[in-house]
């Protein structure tokens, strides 16, 4: 959207108000609705994509979306409120001052700000930028916004960027390719008392530098990011944060540590995948009391049940060879037709697998295909 489409549909609140209503009662007419009054095809167009993004940013932000604005590309990379909220804090705890490069739509510089920091936010895009002034402005908070280069703007004692990931729609997995690149961004750091950077969650430990905590973040069971903190905010090597039913949870450690290999017990734990991504699986183990069943398969087991945020568990029923054929028996003779296949370590697909089960009958269960040591199995289970 250029800036004048933008700034006429910031202008018109009305409109805003009867795209929103449109979509929600006509659908794929909605736009013949609006255009009912004169309104420009474009304006009206502009209108109808902030009110189905405003609706989908709802996971987000909650009920801050309603005064938001959005793009696709920055509605997808922003962060989770609760999850700007948390570091607005922690980063708060450093600093009175920080500055925002690549703020994209303008979330964690507006939780900054929430948060009492004096916020700089830098963006390289004109039209990025005026998008997160306008959200400053929707929330009343004062935000001085800029466009340049991350690399050349002037830093404040504290530090937060947030490296574009996603270029032509393509989504970045190799952190040389953000925008700016991870190592020129680290690089343009060094020295700075306090500095936070989001990264995406799947990046590899090879690219988290000396002395820095790298934590990984999960709500509600979906990993969302990974968070470098350095100087003065870095204080353990690896955190899992996980955000549960409102609720935080953290799991700490240098994920060093290994698990124990035993045999499958009563119960078996699957980590967060916070836990899994920061190296912290042995150190769950420790707190489960529970062991793995291979060195290189995240699952835990144990015969004790233990209520825990970092992982969902199963009550074991039966363990069985993975052979298609005698699985499809079993199974039919215990009438289970619902069944959810979960797999780790086995190379099986859950898909192909339940077409060869043939399931029928009025019960369900969880099989979880994977290996006990170096013997491919499936467990029979039901979650606790």
């Amino acid at each position: 959207m250029d800036t004048s489409l933008f700034e006429a549909l910031r202008a018109d609140k009305p409109l805003q108000e009867r795209a929103a209503a449109a979509l929600a009662e006509k659908g794929d007419r909605a736009a013949l609705e609006l255009r009912k009054d004169g309104t420009a095809p474009e304006l009206a167009a502009a209108a109808l994509t902030l009110a189905e993004l405003r609706e989908k940013a709802k996971a987000k932000f909650g009920a801050r979306a309603a005064r938001l604005y959005f793009t696709r590309p920055t509605l997808e990379q922003a962060t989770r409120w609760p999850v700007a909220e948390r570091r607005a804090a922690r980063l708060a705890r450093h600093a009175d001052e920080v500055t925002d490069l690549c703020c994209g739509l303008g979330t964690d510089a507006l939780a900054f700000a929430e948060a009492g920091l004096k916020v700089t936010a830098v963006d390289a895009d004109e039209e990025t930028a005026a998008l997160a002034r306008a959200n400053a402005e929707s929330l009343g908070l004062d935000i001085d916004i800029r466009v340049g280069d991350a690399l050349q703007s002037r830093l404040a004692g504290a530090v937060f960027a947030d490296p574009a990931r996603r270029s032509g729609g393509t989504r970045a997995f190799n952190p040389a390719d953000y925008s700016p690149p991870l190592d020129a961004l680290l690089d343009r750091l060094k020295g700075t008392e306090s500095a936070a950077v989001k990264l995406g969650p799947g990046i590899k430990h090879d690219w988290l530098p000396e002395g820095a905590e790298a934590e990984w973040v999960s709500v509600d069971r979906d990993v969302v990011e990974a968070c470098l903190w350095l100087g003065k905010t870095a204080e353990v090597p690896r955190r899992a944060s996980v955000c549960k039913e409102g609720r935080w949870h953290e799991l700490k450690g240098d994920g060093k540590a290994r698990t124990e290999t035993g045999e499958v017990a009563a119960y078996l734990y699957e980590p967060d995948g916070a836990v899994i991504r920061a190296g912290l699986v042995a150190d769950l183990a420790t707190r489960l009391d529970a062991r793995t069943a291979h060195p290189d398969i995240a699952y835990l087991y144990t015969d004790r049940l233990t209520e825990t945020p970092f992982a969902r568990a199963w009550k074991v029923e039966e363990v069985w060879p993975l052979h298609p054929k005698k699985l499809r028996a079993l199974l039919a003779e215990r009438e289970i037709g619902n069944l959810t296949i979960k797999q780790r370590g086995t190379g099986v697909d859950p898909a192909e697998l339940r077409k060869k089960l043939k399931l029928k009958g009025p019960n369900k269960a969880t099989m979880v295909a994977t290996r006990i040591r170096e013997a491919h199995a499936a467990i029979l289970c039901q979650e606790v």
